[in-house]
């Protein structure tokens, strides 16, 4: 598993770690780990020219250290000093020992450049960059590989947020610990491959952010024993679609058998469009609460505003899922009454409105986003986007590394509450259910477009959920 920690608790693991270590070990040990990464993004080192751009600090220092290394290897290393009269005078004085240069022309040295290392702003950084930085991050860019230190210089570490211009990076280093920002848009998508050095810190065992990887998820996924029959597997409620919209039905159906449940009953008016494409379903025509068993229900795909049928599912003592059209007929209230959990699935539209601000906000703020809505509905809410996030008040917020752009097609949220439905209802906490059905969910997606990447239909993201299942447990 991946956990990202804010700024202040990696802070406070280096004071720490420094109080312990000679004076500069510290900085010398992110410096190594950099000036490694540096020549593996570039091949070879020696003959090679390198910018730095070097802002005040500790960041430019680590730059600048890394830059000596570089040029004692061979390289031509030059450094852009933003502030020159704040530029770490030890890593400059290194540079220099080294065969290092101080540029006189940026644009010009940034132009013949095989690699410019972002050394303008450390993680305690806020807001985007100054204008003399943006224009060389802008050339950079054009220009040459660029390499951020700690994350890209404009680029909040604590939130992901990007509030003005930022470096665009093809990849990044991190020392000691992932930070927030490096796993959530819109930063996320500046930062490039992530490669994290480790220097030593002792950090919480708890995490502010965590990003499940294949193993996680293998730990997590349900799998049935010999005693096993249907009902033991999980049976999930599935409330959903409509005359205007019957495919939302199949849809949600579809993520359901495909996500392992044991059965699938579905209540509601597409009942001819389900069964003719799955016909295992057991259906109902409702209400909800006279459907027969179910560990676990999923309702709002395309329902309009059937608030009956909330109501109902709402009253009921399992876990349950709400999405789409279910979502604009809740309140806090009827949520917080309720005794078993409850997972909120929103899109950043849907969240907006939840929250009543602006979609543009949602986006711009995800993390800060998800975490109230969690607080507000204490419930667990899963964030749909180009990070998906998943939430549970007072937990870590789970980030998912698996999704894919060719997810944004009509349907493929209701492929998902089927599918997280059903690991509801085989016993997985909202939390685990949310995060884990994410995780497969974009596994489907990225196999069912192929390799190349290729437009894909929300049904074949669901007829390759078995096949995601496989590639985590195999």
């Amino acid at each position: 598993m991946r956990t990202a920690y804010s700024v202040q608790t990696v802070r406070a693991a280096e004071q720490e770690l420094m109080a312990r270590l000679p004076e500069g070990a510290l900085m010398q040990r992110a410096a190594a780990g950099l000036a490694v990464a540096c020549g593996d993004l570039l091949g070879r080192v020696y003959g090679s020219r390198v910018v730095l751009l070097v802002g005040s600090g500790d960041n430019g220092g680590d730059a600048l250290y890394a830059g000596a290394r570089l040029a004692r290897r061979g390289a031509g290393v030059v450094a852009v000093l933003l502030t020159p009269e704040r530029a770490h005078q030890g890593g400059l004085a290194a540079l220099r020992r080294a065969g290092g240069r101080v540029s006189h022309d940026a644009l010009r040295d940034i132009a013949w450049a095989d690699l410019v290392v972002d050394g303008i702003v450390g993680i305690g950084g806020r807001g985007g960059l100054r204008p003399e930085a943006a224009q060389l991050a802008r050339s950079a860019r054009e220009s040459a590989l660029v390499l951020a230190v700690d994350l890209p210089s404009g680029t909040d570490a604590d939130s992901g947020e990007v509030s003005g211009e930022a470096v665009r990076a093809d990849a990044t280093v991190t020392f000691g610990a992932y930070k927030p920002g490096l796993l959530i848009d819109p930063a996320r998508e500046r930062a490039g491959a992530l490669r994290l050095v480790d220097i030593g810190l002792t950090l919480p065992e708890d995490a502010e952010v965590e990003a499940l990887q294949h193993a996680d998820v293998a730990e997590l996924l349900p799998r049935p024993v010999a005693e096993s029959d249907k009902y033991r597997r999980g049976v999930v409620g599935v409330v959903a679609g409509s005359a205007r919209y019957p495919g939302a039905a199949v849809l949600a159906v579809a993520g359901a058998l495909r996500g392992g449940a044991g059965a699938v009953r579905y209540v509601g008016p597409a009942r001819d469009a389900v069964l003719a494409r799955f016909p295992e379903t057991l259906v109902h025509a409702g209400p909800p609460d006279k459907a027969g068993r179910v560990q676990s229900w999923v309702i709002g795909p395309g329902i309009g505003d059937e608030s009956g049928a909330l109501e109902d599912v709402l009253a009921s003592d399992v876990p349950v899922l709400v999405d789409a059209d279910g979502l604009r007929l809740l309140t806090p209230q009827r949520i917080r009454r309720r005794t078993a959990e409850t997972l909120l699935t929103p899109h950043a539209g849907e969240a907006a409105a939840l929250l009543g601000r602006g979609r543009g906000e949602i986006e711009a703020a995800r993390l800060a986003s998800v975490r109230e809505l969690a607080e507000r509905y204490a419930a667990t809410v899963l964030l749909k986007g180009s990070t998906t996030l998943v939430a549970a008040a007072g937990g870590p917020v789970r980030v998912n590394p698996t999704g894919t752009g060719w997810l944004a097609t009509a349907g493929s949220g209701d492929v998902l509450s089927g599918l997280t439905g059903s690991l509801l209802a085989a016993g997985l906490t909202a939390h685990d259910a949310g995060s884990v059905g994410a995780y497969l969910h974009g596994l489907a997606a990225r196999r069912a477009a192929g390799p190349d990447g290729a437009p894909i239909t929300s049904l074949e993201v669901a007829d390759h959920l078995g096949a995601a299942w496989r590639d985590v447990t195999v």
